[in-house]
């Protein structure tokens, strides 16, 4: 397997966006909003590396571009992601690597107003 594919693929980021691609064609803004954690360019960025990859592939309609997985690219690393996008423990590790690669301050955590007796 090429070496830039083991590279997009080692990236949590870059595997969440290739799963939210990978039965159906989404827009840039699409996947940016299933990553609100993440910045509308750091995203851009993440999309472009998995472009020239040959992990996706992307076209443009008006103003919009649209982004689908490309399998076949994978070979037999397709099947192993598949199977593990479906697994919980597997949900859980992403969601702890994504908070860890987060860049910028922690997300404010709102507190119950105290209410006056």
């Amino acid at each position: 397997m090429d070496a830039a594919i083991l590279d997009a693929i080692a990236s949590p980021r870059r595997r969440e966006i290739l799963r939210l691609v990978w039965n159906e064609e989404q827009t840039a803004g699409a996947i940016h909003r299933a990553m609100p954690d993440v910045t509308f360019g750091a995203v851009s960025l993440q999309l472009r590396s998995l472009v020239q990859s040959g992990l996706l592939e992307a076209r443009a309609e008006q103003r919009n571009r649209f982004y689908k997985a490309r399998r076949e690219a994978l070979g037999p690393v397709a099947e192993m992601l598949e199977r593990m996008w479906d697994d919980a423990l597997w949900k859980l590790k992403l969601a702890a690597e994504l908070e860890q690669t987060r860049r910028g301050p922690a997300p404010r955590k709102r507190r119950g107003r105290k209410r006056k007796s």
